[in-house]
């Protein structure tokens, strides 16, 4: 079997290193840099807290991957378990995550639920004016701006071909499967995965799948070095964009969400919007109020690919055999990403597999 994935973000980087770990042959093939695009955009967050509850097995899934991405990759890509507060400040908001939590203690996953003293008491200087919170000790953060990069090069020593600059490339369904022109060379394969992000809609849409996709820009910023107190990641239960944030061990506070996203152009750059920074900010220090007087360094967008169900495509195609999906992650990608791809290249090579992943298949849009 000879496999090319297209995309070389966290989702195809993972899914091309597990194909190669199987003894698949497989290429790797990004139209521009290796983990340049949405994932490096990426805030990090590594949380199980409030996710959809179709996705919790194949983020459980990816937690145990996480914890072990040191030894699969050979370096650090600075995935801290450091757990995930997540602070709640009205009712409403309480009730959703006492919701949430039943719900999702079947599939594993154990909130513990704090009080305000608790908070005060386990994480003093976070938000004080906070009634409650949730917290998942297992969860954390990693580095989006190594992540891609290692997966690829780990695919790369498993024996994967790794093509990077290739532009856009033109595919053709052939008698023997597929054919790929890139700017860097033809290539041939049985399987084809598409995990091209916010462009994945192209290609499905190409073999006749398409899909309600729209691509939108998060809002991130960074802070000036701060001594180290955050440990956790922390964010917000909320009843509208809630806000997130994370201190990195260089002391840097990476920060986001707290307003809309930004609808990104045909051109794929996405645009960060200054006009909602204050507001963003006023979120931040309801969760922390020391941050009042720091300094922003840099803000900035990506390209993001969001359903209009919020759920991902995932699984085989519905219109042409050999094809498979993994894009369109809305926003909460990170996560999943090394589940993903261990998902992937599973199905590929077994055709089946033991993390349930029907919810997200791309024939719920073919009527």
């Amino acid at each position: 079997m000879q496999v090319i994935v297209l995309g070389g973000g966290l989702m195809g980087s993972a899914t091309a290193f597990f194909l190669a770990r199987r003894g698949v042959r497989v290429r790797l093939i990004e139209r521009g840099h290796i983990g340049a695009g949405a994932t490096v955009a990426s805030f990090g967050n590594i949380r199980r807290t409030g996710r959809a509850l179709e996705q919790l097995p194949l983020a459980q899934r990816s937690l145990d991957l996480w914890s072990r991405a040191e030894e699969l990759l050979g370096r650090d890509v600075e995935f801290r378990a450091t757990g995930h507060l997540r602070l709640i400040f009205d009712e409403a908001s309480r009730a959703d995550m006492l919701r949430f939590s039943e719900a999702a203690r079947p599939s594993g996953l154990e909130l513990e639920h704090l009080e305000p003293s608790e908070i005060r008491r386990r994480f003093p200087g976070l938000g004080p004016s906070a009634i409650g919170a949730s917290y998942s000790p297992r969860d954390g953060s990693a580095n989006p701006r190594l992540i891609g990069p290692a997966f690829a090069d780990a695919a790369a020593c498993a024996g994967a071909d790794i093509t990077a600059q290739a532009g856009v490339p033109k595919l053709t369904k052939t008698e023997a499967g597929f054919e790929v022109t890139t700017a860097q060379g033809t290539f041939g394969a049985d399987v084809l995965v598409n995990c091209a992000g916010a462009w994945g809609a192209e290609i499905a849409r190409h073999f006749g799948e398409p899909v309600p996709l729209a691509a939108h820009g998060p809002q991130m910023g960074v802070t000036e070095p701060l001594p180290h107190r955050i440990l956790p990641v922390v964010g917000i239960w909320s009843q509208d964009s809630g806000a997130y944030l994370r201190q990195v061990e260089r002391g840097n506070v990476v920060f986001g969400g707290g307003v809309p996203r930004v609808p990104v152009p045909e051109t794929g750059f996405a645009q960060y919007d200054p006009s909602g920074l204050a507001v963003q900010l006023a979120k931040l220090v309801q969760l922390c109020p020391a941050l009042a007087d720091v300094a922003i360094l840099r803000q900035w967008s990506g390209c993001e690919g969001y359903l209009s169900d919020m759920l991902p495509v995932m699984g085989a195609s519905g219109s042409t055999p050999g094809l498979f999906h993994a894009f369109g992650f809305c926003g909460h990608g990170f996560q999943l990403g090394p589940g993903v791809g261990d998902t992937m290249a599973e199905l590929i090579t077994t055709g089946t597999g033991t993390t349930p992943i029907t919810a997200m298949s791309i024939e719920r849009f073919a009527a």
